[in-house]
């Protein structure tokens, strides 16, 4: 067995003890939080998933072994094709340098050849070039990139003698197909402009004999019919000179349809003109319909990879975890779907558990915290000047609850109010020499308070009291002469207040009944209302003092 990454198999027990310890660490900061809720959580926790540290440590073994690699054994494989046999017969004769085609008739030639290979993938091809001898350049092969390589290296400098001798190439054709047993249709495909220095007759009698051995014969024209020169050009591509016979006298060429006809139809074959544009094409349309022969191949093949067999262990070793445990493993998914801060808006605030827990002071720093980060910041700022009345802690109490009663939530404001009402009347028993201003301050918070809710029956009471432990006000005025003498005679008209009659500070009883008579036609106009804000204020998880 060898494997292609062996520094992965190296590192793959670090990797699992890794992933081990941090599932061992995982579970112990689970118990740890569940016994956070309850110690009947905690016992539940700690007595499941013992064996999972070990088991997801498995798990990274394996998957790094598998990643490294393994490979091991032999294996027979087998390939089937359906293949044609195609040979490619190219004219590199001097004529074919002419310029009546673009860039000229060779280099169209070898074009239509490259798309021609692509197109024929997987079927065998050969490539013979020609110009007065032909030369086999590469056997019937699936190769294409060899076909390719020797295409674009043709040029009439390549043949020992100049012309186009299509006897010669009509045989070589004949014979390199010949040599093959294969079922399929053979084809030989001759890209030329027909200008041959053989007779006609011996051509004819080849193509003739290329019929009878069962090769089919496509001929691809290039060229005009109209003479052209044969331009002669450097390695830089500059035209030098035209080509000259052996009197000194310009070259003319041209495509030699009569040629071209004659052999097509001696041959039964097909001939693609010059004037098609996509001359690949044209062929390809033609030997799609011919007959392709099933081949296979058998070859054995070793050191088979073997990685599917540790990663195929891993992932039943966590669908068994899966299985066993679904609550851990549906909770990381959740976790993984919704993100840490959906999961840690389950657990209760800091200040609930300190509350909870007994210490309404460690609450009232808790919520204070909370508040001074953002979070739901007039609830904080009640919740802390809630538990530190709880505590005794009287000025926080009053400095958190007045953030709070700015509140634009009347359900809140009014709680809010209530007990700071509760702050002053606490206060003012714990310090007697500014016990006035304390009630004072009672009193209006109450009173704001009975305005958001005028049915609260706690708030009236308290009220009241904080009113009549008011000391009253000092009496105003003289004795004797400075008042004005009742009026003289009878009558039953009532006296008229002195300006030294004695007042009292704040509400009268004339005006305080008046303020309750509205709250109590207010309180049946919104008896409703007044009930569902009553049962949300007096509801909750912090105690409404």
């Amino acid at each position: 067995m060898i494997f292609d990454f062996p520094l992965l198999l190296f590192l793959a027990p670090a990797v699992a003890l890794a992933v081990g310890f941090a599932a061992w660490l995982g579970r112990g900061r689970r118990i740890r939080l569940a016994r956070r809720w309850s110690p009947a959580l905690a016992k539940m926790a700690k007595a499941r998933g013992g064996w999972a540290p070990l088991l997801l440590a498995a798990v990274a073994l394996l998957a790094m072994v598998g990643l490294a690699g393994p490979r091991m054994g032999t294996t027979e494989i087998t390939t089937e094709t359906r293949a044609l046999s195609l040979v490619l017969a190219v004219d590199i004769s001097r004529s074919m340098l002419a310029e009546d085609v673009s860039p000229n008739r060779l280099q169209r030639s070898v074009r239509e050849a490259r798309r021609l290979i692509d197109d024929l993938d997987g079927d065998r091809l050969g490539l013979v070039a020609f110009a007065g001898q032909s030369y086999i350049l590469a056997p019937l092969t699936v190769d294409g990139s060899a076909i390719r390589m020797y295409l674009d290296a043709l040029d009439p400098d390549l043949a020992s003698s100049g012309g186009s001798n299509l006897r010669a190439v009509l045989a070589q054709g004949a014979q390199l197909l010949g040599a093959t047993t294969e079922a399929a249709d053979r084809v030989l495909v001759l890209f030329t402009d027909g200008e041959a220095h053989d007779t006609l007759p011996d051509i004819v009698g080849q193509a003739e004999a290329l019929k009878d051995v069962g090769v089919r014969l496509v001929v691809v024209a290039e060229g005009r019919p109209d003479p052209v020169r044969i331009p002669i050009r450097d390695s830089a591509g500059t035209l030098t000179e035209y080509k000259q016979d052996a009197d000194g006298a310009v070259v003319q060429t041209r495509r030699r349809d009569d040629v071209l006809q004659a052999m097509v139809d001696a041959a039964e074959g097909t001939l693609v003109p010059s004037e098609v544009a996509d001359q690949a094409g044209a062929v390809r349309e033609l030997v799609a319909a011919m007959k392709r022969s099933p081949s296979s191949e058998t070859r054995t093949a070793d050191l088979v990879p073997r990685a599917w067999i540790p990663v195929l262990a891993a992932a039943l070793l966590l669908l068994l975890y899966t299985l066993a445990r679904p609550g851990p493993a549906l909770v990381a998914l959740a976790g993984i779907l919704m993100g840490p801060g959906s999961a840690a808006a389950q657990r209760p605030a800091a200040g609930d558990r300190a509350l909870a827990a007994g210490d309404p002071a460690g609450a009232a720093a808790a919520f204070l915290a909370e508040a001074a980060r953002g979070a739901a910041r007039d609830t904080a700022f009640y919740n802390a000047g809630t538990a530190a009345l709880e505590a005794g802690r009287l000025e926080v109490a009053r400095g958190a609850l007045t953030e709070a009663a700015k509140s634009l939530d009347p359900a809140l404001r009014y709680r809010a109010l209530y007990n700071l009402g509760l702050v002053g009347l606490l206060a003012a028993d714990a310090d007697t020499t500014r016990e006035q201003e304390f009630l004072e301050d009672a009193v209006d918070r109450l009173r704001q308070a009975l305005l958001l809710e005028p049915s609260s029956a706690r708030a009236k009471w308290n009220l009241e009291l904080a009113d009549r432990r008011r000391p009253p006000p000092p009496s105003g005025g003289g004795g004797g002469g400075g008042g004005t003498p009742p009026p003289t005679g009878g009558g039953g008209q009532p006296q008229q207040q002195q300006p030294g009659e004695t007042r009292r500070a704040g509400l009268s009883q004339s005006q305080a009944e008046q303020i309750l008579n509205s709250m109590e036609r207010r309180e049946r106009e919104t008896r409703a209302e007044q009930q569902r804000r009553l049962q949300a204020g007096s509801a909750g998880g912090v105690k409404d003092w």
